[in-house]
């Protein structure tokens, strides 16, 4: 088997997928078929530098070339082989965020990510204008924000992009963007595969008195849709990639995307009536919809499929972080007592005990905003614990209750959908690290949507394996064959999977801790006025 996938490896039979997320990047190489065969990772936090969330240029090549690196070191030390050829590349990143560069290709302000909340008032003012959802970190509120505030750099914009827009563009030289990310750049018209004609007339016209020396679509990256070819990897590509001088040029690659879409793809949730959620240090759920809403919501992005389809989003900024850092906690303690606990037991251990709970969490009280939070009005982050003096506090309810908190705002937003739009769901699948511990979170989230939950057994591959499913596709893929067909019958057929039905009871306990999660949301905002 290992010589079978030596062959494939140095025949450059593969695909390569790298994504960029918010505490790691994670490179997974596919054979032909699309079943992972080596993978690498480099861990890396954001900086808060100036009021700003970021990541420097130097951290994200840094950090592509060693997660690369090991990813390559991987297929050595498995396979002997020397990874000097590759099928397709594929690069996708969190989503949105702002970055813009002059004529020259230099970076004119630090990245700005999809965590900050600093160009609200810009999306508020844009959300009006075209009466159209525009959240704050889409990459249009970002430049409105900028013009708003008159900053100096704003006149020498040449190109806007993201994260992995960037990061593509440095492999092929290419300034494109796959549709899905595209549409939380600037809304697009899924019936065109375009940017909004008319609300880039709307931008321009807004914008005509600042006499700046650009219209927006000017500076706005190519958009192209799943199974096109976005380029190749040129000399100066591979080497920024590959420091080493192995990996040769000439790769095709496939529209970046952002992690929203390749988390679509991962779940084979991009047909009409299913959805995913995705649940790590941000949590959103993605619905592909039947038909446009009756009107516009702030909870609700409106994005687009890899391919072009219309997608409701509900995406909040909080979902594992503070349960993380009580997961640590109690790891201090076991140590203090003498006894060292793997975290993938010690995980274990807390989340199965949650089951053991009072289905409504006993009364107990929990909020997960280690920063803003746009769903439910919160500004600032402010994680708390509450009870009252009646409330049952034990081990399995605290933990429940932080549980059900990683999903508390995601519940606020799907309520809308699923409950005053009437969106009907055939399908959700779950995936991310919320769902690494067998069965906990997957039953935590039908119950808070009230629908079946499938966790595949690929779920932990996550958005790096989606992007080079998209990768193969560009080159894999028979004349004619939609993705969604792709998908059902090259990459998902057979695949294992275990899905969920919500339990009544589990539904009652999460309907009675979210009537109280609303109740309780004064009690953070005032968290924010008062503790600084």
């Amino acid at each position: 088997m290992a010589n079978n996938i030596k062959q494939l490896i140095e025949s450059g039979k593969t695909a390569l997928g790298i994504e960029f997320g918010s505490t790691r990047i994670k490179a997974i190489l596919v054979d032909e078929n699309n079943v992972p065969i080596a993978s690498g990772a480099h861990d890396w936090e954001n900086r808060y530098e100036n009021g700003i969330w970021t990541y420097t240029l130097q951290d994200i090549r840094e950090g592509l070339q060693n997660c690369y690196a090991r990813m390559a070191a991987d297929v050595k030390e498995r396979y002997g082989a020397t990874l000097t050829a590759i099928g397709a590349i594929g690069v996708s990143a969190m989503m949105h965020g702002y970055m813009v560069f002059d004529k020259n290709d230099a970076l004119l302000v630090p990245f700005r990510t999809w965590r900050n909340n600093n160009a609200a008032p810009a999306a508020e003012v844009l959300t009006e204008l075209f009466n159209y959802h525009i959240p704050a970190r889409w990459s249009v509120a970002h430049l409105y924000q900028a013009i708003l505030n008159g900053e100096e750099h704003v006149k020498d914009i040449a190109f806007q992009t993201t994260l992995e827009g960037y990061v593509h563009w440095m492999l092929t030289g290419k300034k494109v963007i796959g549709i899905g990310e595209a549409s939380g750049m600037f809304p697009v018209d899924i019936k065109t595969g375009k940017y909004n004609a008319k609300m880039l007339r709307q931008f321009d016209d807004l914008i005509a008195d600042k006499g700046l020396p650009f219209k927006i679509e000017d500076i706005l990256p190519g958009i192209l849709v799943a199974g096109e070819e976005a380029g190749r990897l040129t000399e100066a590509g591979a080497k920024f990639l590959d420091p080493t001088g192995k990996l040769k040029a000439g790769v095709p690659c496939c529209p970046p995307e952002g992690d929203a879409g390749t988390g679509m793809v991962a779940t084979n949730s991009i047909k009409k009536r299913t959805g995913n959620v995705s649940a790590g240090t941000s949590v959103f759920a993605m619905i592909v919809l039947e038909k446009e809403l009756s009107k516009a919501y702030p909870e609700i992005d409106l994005v687009t499929t890899p391919v072009g389809d219309l997608v409701g989003m509900v995406h909040c900024n909080n979902c594992t972080s503070d349960l993380n850092a009580w997961v640590d906690l109690f790891g201090e303690f076991a140590r203090l007592s003498g006894r060292e606990i793997a975290k993938p037991d010690l995980y274990n251990m807390l989340y199965f005990e949650s089951e053991k709970g009072d289905k409504d969490c006993g009364g107990l009280l929990a909020y997960n905003y280690v920063s803003n939070e746009h769903i439910t009005q919160v500004e600032e982050g402010r994680p708390l614990f509450v009870r009252t003096s009646e409330s049952k506090f034990s081990l399995a309810n605290f933990m429940r209750a932080n549980l059900f908190a990683a999903l508390g705002a995601l519940k606020v937003g799907c309520d809308i959908m699923l409950k005053v739009e009437g969106v009907k769901l055939d399908a959700i699948t779950g995936h991310g690290g919320l769902f690494k511990t067998e069965r906990v979170g997957q039953s935590y989230l039908a119950a808070a949507i009230g629908a079946p939950v499938t966790v595949m057994k690929t779920a932990g591959e996550g958005g790096a394996w989606g992007i080079a499913i998209l990768a193969n596709y560009v080159i894999t893929k028979e004349k004619g064959e939609t993705l969604e067909a792709y998908l059902d019958n090259k990459v998902f057929a057979g695949q294992e999977g275990t899905t969920l039905a919500p339990d009544p009871a589990d539904v009652a306990g999460f309907e009675a801790f979210a009537a109280r999660y609303v109740d309780g949301l004064p009690i953070v905002r005032k968290a924010v006025e008062c503790i600084k």
